[in-house]
């Protein structure tokens, strides 16, 4: 007869525990134990530890796998309560100690089967029951985890209407939809907002009444918004620094003269010559072209497809022209600093609600939520639990689901808030199938970006610096990690890596050679790249494009939902009250400040990148490569920190320590 030793940990997340019976049965390669109960008086409580002794009568050879089955006691039998186990550890006969990793719900519908902690590719498994296990495990997954279309040229989305209907593998904890709940409520209590009326602004200072909670950088931008040098600089290092582009010629749609904008230029300087030195750049907002705008509160609201010219001059960056239509002519003006103080700062507020559209719709929602939805339903559907890559990849996946099923429902829908509070409402999936339909593998891939954009030398731009910074260090992980896994030839004959790559390129839409997407993995350089991609998008990326969101948009008049006037047609007729009128009306205002301020917060169980709380891995190389990336995270904050104590407002939002592991809000 042999013992083996069995502890079982229960996880700590609220209603983690359960009083339903357990029982564990062992599978080996000789034969498997008959299930046993793992008897306790008190139950599986949350946190806890337990200790139970598993006798077989049988030699059943090498233990392979792990099985649980949660039985109700009588006295339950109708009533649901699912137990989370976070891990097994068993103690063989040989002293061997095992860790099966498992960090999942269960329930009495289904049984768990678990596998130990090393990671192995197909073609090393070798034992038919392990090689069953991971046929199994897929095909289980594959029948839980279906696509839906959510519109048709837009990336595919998991089948579900609610988190509730997710399978238990990756459901929320209780309290983690309530969160979100509350928060969205306490969004108006936190900050004092009220529900008034649906009146235009008698002042932009009325704005100051309904505000009691605000940021450093809040507060900053509330007081500079105004200002040249700041709209510039938040291209750099504001919600969207990834629209600038380097200006070599002028568009013929975007007929700016020398002597427009000769008052701006260094004396005897001209255009031409400041593109030659890379000193020109420009935002074009293409995709708004000729987009219907939205009615809110039955009046019609209004959107422009701006140009806007920048100059980039000791170490500023400073805006000198503005068209806020794609087809120039007499009735589309070039708006230039030396116009009145009102046209100027009504075309530059234009441009703004321009990257409203354009940041919340392309680059968050796009860009980090559907593609990382795409990223983990592919992962859950084609990367058994034991691969390399899926024990990689699942800290990267935390919540993602949940939070884009709730954002689809409260955000997005037809009666969300992007329906009832943006002038992009109506038009919101037009902008988003045309913003898909030019995605690029390059533009996700952050030193390429850079490059194709020719932002390599601008000074002052720290969302690149450390965001390259991130990137090397994920890459220098992500390579070291694969390599361990994987030689080259291993890469080409890992059919379900393979499969993973083609569920991707499929459910995003990228299946095309403009995309630049690779069609299949050869080399370990090429998959550690394609993987660096993705934990950069859905953790650094998505982190300079949310964590601000309250900061910088918080201030209405910086970042406008909607605009209630149509965009001028001529100069000289923009007047204080006119200016006022066109900003959003009290109402949307206040739901706008709320929903920013909700998107800005992290969670009470938020997990920064680096931090991996489940025990997926016990081999050493794995072990150490985790403990050198938290390493250079660290380092990178010294870094970081030390920059911003010389700077009047500090860029945070790509210090490791507020860069979330994964998209969870």
């Amino acid at each position: 007869m042999s013992k083996y030793k069995i502890q079982v940990f229960t996880g700590d997340v609220l209603g983690a525990g359960t009083s339903n019976k357990i029982y564990i049965k062992l599978i080996g390669t000789l034969s498997s134990s008959e299930p046993q109960q793992l008897k306790t008086l008190t139950g599986f409580w949350a946190g806890s530890v337990q200790n139970f002794t598993v006798e077989c009568k049988a030699n059943i050879g090498k233990l392979l796998l792990v099985e649980l089955e949660a039985k109700s006691p009588s006295f339950m039998a109708f009533v649901d309560d699912d137990w989370f186990c976070s891990k097994i550890i068993v103690t063989t006969p040989e002293g061997a100690c095992m860790l099966f990793p498992c960090h999942s719900w269960m329930n009495c519908d289904k049984k768990l089967i678990l596998r130990d902690s090393v990671a192995v590719l197909k073609t090393q498994d070798t034992a038919p029951e392990l090689l069953a296990h991971r046929h199994d495990n897929l095909k289980r997954r594959c029948q839980d985890f279906k696509w839906s279309i959510l519109s048709p040229g837009l990336p595919h989305v998991v089948l579900a209407e609610s988190p509730s209907e997710l399978p238990p593998e990756v459901r929320f904890s209780f309290t983690r939809e309530k969160e979100f709940l509350f928060t969205r409520g306490a969004a108006f209590m936190k900050l004092k907002l009220e529900f008034p009326s649906d009146d235009t602004w008698n002042s932009i200072e009325e704005l100051n009444g309904i505000l009691s909670y605000k940021t450093k950088t809040f507060e900053y931008v509330q007081k500079n918004w105004r200002k040249d040098e700041f709209f510039g600089y938040q291209f750099l290092n504001g919600l969207n620094p990834m629209i600038i582009k380097c200006c070599s010629k002028l568009p013929e749609k975007f007929p700016v003269t020398n002597e427009m904008v000769r008052g701006f230029l260094p004396e005897s300087s001209t255009l031409e010559s400041e593109m030659a030195r890379g000193n020109i750049f420009l935002c074009d907002y293409e995709r708004l072209r000729d987009l219907e705008g939205n009615e809110i509160n039955k009046k019609k609201q209004y959107l422009a497809a701006p140009l806007c010219l920048l100059f980039s001059t000791q170490g500023k960056l400073i805006p000198i022209a503005i068209q806020l239509n794609q087809e120039p002519g007499a009735g589309s003006p070039i708006f230039l600093p030396s116009d009145s103080e009102t046209d100027w700062l009504l075309a530059k507020i234009f441009v703004r609600n321009a990257e409203f559209s354009e940041h919340e719709l392309n680059f968050h929602l796009l860009r980090t939520h559907l593609l990382g939805e795409v990223f983990t339903v592919a992962m859950i559907r084609n990367l058994p639990s034991c691969h390399p890559l899926y024990k990689l990849l699942l800290p990267h996946t935390r919540y993602t689901l949940q939070i884009n099923i709730m954002a689809r429902n409260r955000l997005i829908s037809v009666d969300g808030y992007f329906a009832k509070c943006t002038a992009i409402g109506k038009s919101m999936t037009i902008l988003l199938k045309r913003a898909a339909s030019s995605l690029t593998y390059s533009s996700l891939c952050l030193p390429d970006d850079i490059k194709e954009r020719g932002l390599e030398t601008i000074p002052n731009y720290y969302y690149r610096d450390d965001g390259l910074d991130l990137w090397n260090i994920i890459y220098k992980f992500v390579f070291g990690f694969v390599s361990h896994y994987y030689s080259d030839q291993d890469v080409q004959e890992d059919k379900e890596l393979q499969a993973w790559l083609t569920e991707i390129r499929e459910n995003a839409l990228l299946d095309n050679s403009e995309a630049g997407f690779p069609e299949d993995f050869s080399t370990v350089k090429e998959l550690a790249k394609f993987v660096t991609m993705v934990i950069f998008t859905v953790s650094v990326q998505h982190a300079a494009v949310n964590n601000g969101q309250f900061d910088f948009g918080g201030w209405m008049p910086n970042f406008p939902s909607s605009l209630q006037c149509p965009p001028p047609s001529h100069k000289g007729s923009t007047t204080k009250d006119f200016l006022l009128a066109a900003l959003p009306d009290v109402r949307t205002t206040v739901h706008t400040m709320a929903v920013v301020y909700l998107l800005s917060q992290g969670s009470s169980d938020r997990y920064p990148l680096g931090h991996y709380p489940e025990e997926l891995f016990s081999e050493e190389t794995a072990l150490k490569l985790i403990t050198q990336f938290k390493k250079d995270l660290q380092d990178l904050e010294k870094k970081i920190d030390t920059r911003n104590k010389k700077l009047d407002l500090p860029y945070t939002y790509l210090n490791p320590r507020n860069v979330d592991n994964s998209v969870a809000i």
